[in-house]
């Protein structure tokens, strides 16, 4: 049986904290533990807040870290043809619409439906979008793509679970309210999400997966903010005859408010730890790894 294939990846658009830091070094002890491959992945898909500079910081910090990995580091950034295959799979199953709302315009529709009724939010507690553009008439829809209109590419969620059935996971860690072992996925609980826009050919949940695939990662673990957009994966993997991985979540570091740490709150990173002169031996102590 080939060794169990684990990954770290982080996106460049910010420095890591110590939350970062527990999942590298979590991937790193099961994968020796187990006698498994460590891989490093870069998650760059988004140009307007990746940066070069972050990314370096990247290695530095997992360096620091103590992790070895296997080369070449994947970047999906040079990937987007693998991304746009999988693309084209789903739209050649009739799964793929294009919608051209503005955020702004997003947001006027589901305010002018709650004035009616509360309108159902994603586990992440955003609004579902309200699927207006999967009704638009095709000859106006391709008038809209003509005339070169921004637009994002999403998911008919209703036809992709009648396409897909009932999916699960085997979960290893715990979700959010100690969900383990066989979970049963709720993907339409995240609404017709976007897959790709006009101008970048996949997303997060698209990418991770075909990566994952591509990668041959057989053991996925993150943090449990990602418990159930794994309901999402699921979903890709059985719509495009990707391989199932095995799944643990993990806790989340919190900082002293209870909050989880975050790179848009400025959490402490590891580069200020590491200029301060805090060992390894320490962050460790303070992720609950020693």
């Amino acid at each position: 049986m080939p060794p169990p294939v684990f990954r770290f990846a982080p996106s460049p658009n910010g420095y890591l904290h110590l939350g970062h830091a527990y999942s590298a070094m979590l991937n790193a002890d099961l994968a020796r533990e187990t006698g498994g491959r460590l891989l490093l992945r870069i998650e760059d898909i988004d140009p307007t807040r990746c940066r070069p500079a972050f990314e370096d910081a990247i290695h530095e910090d997992v360096t620091w870290l103590g992790l070895t990995w296997e080369r070449p580091v994947r970047r999906q950034s040079q990937h987007f043809a693998d991304y746009r295959a999988a693309l084209e799979k789903l739209t050649a199953l009739g799964l793929v619409y294009p919608a051209f709302e503005s955020r702004a315009e997003i947001a006027s529709l589901i305010r002018n439906k709650e004035r009616q009724a509360p309108w159902l939010r994603d586990p992440d507690g955003a609004p579902l979008y309200p699927g207006t553009a999967r009704a638009l008439p095709s000859e106006e829809r391709q008038l809209l793509l003509q005339s070169g209109a921004p637009y994002a590419l999403r998911l008919d969620m209703a036809a992709a679970r009648a396409h897909a059935g009932e999916l699960s996971w085997v979960e290893r860690g715990e979700g959010p309210d100690g969900e383990t072992g066989t979970v049963a996925a709720d993907p339409a609980a995240w609404g017709d999400i976007i897959v790709a826009r006009k101008e970048t050919p996949t997303s997060y949940h698209l990418a991770v997966v075909v990566d994952d695939a591509l990668q041959g990662v057989t053991e996925v673990v993150r943090g449990q903010d990602l418990f159930w957009a794994t309901s999402v994966h699921r979903l890709l993997q059985e719509l495009l005859g990707l391989p199932q991985p095995t799944y643990r979540h993990h806790r989340l570091i919190r900082g002293a408010d209870g909050q989880k740490l975050s790179k848009s709150t400025k959490a402490t990173g590891l580069r200020e730890l590491r200029a301060a002169g805090v060992s390894l031996t320490e962050v460790r102590r303070r992720v609950g790894l020693a």
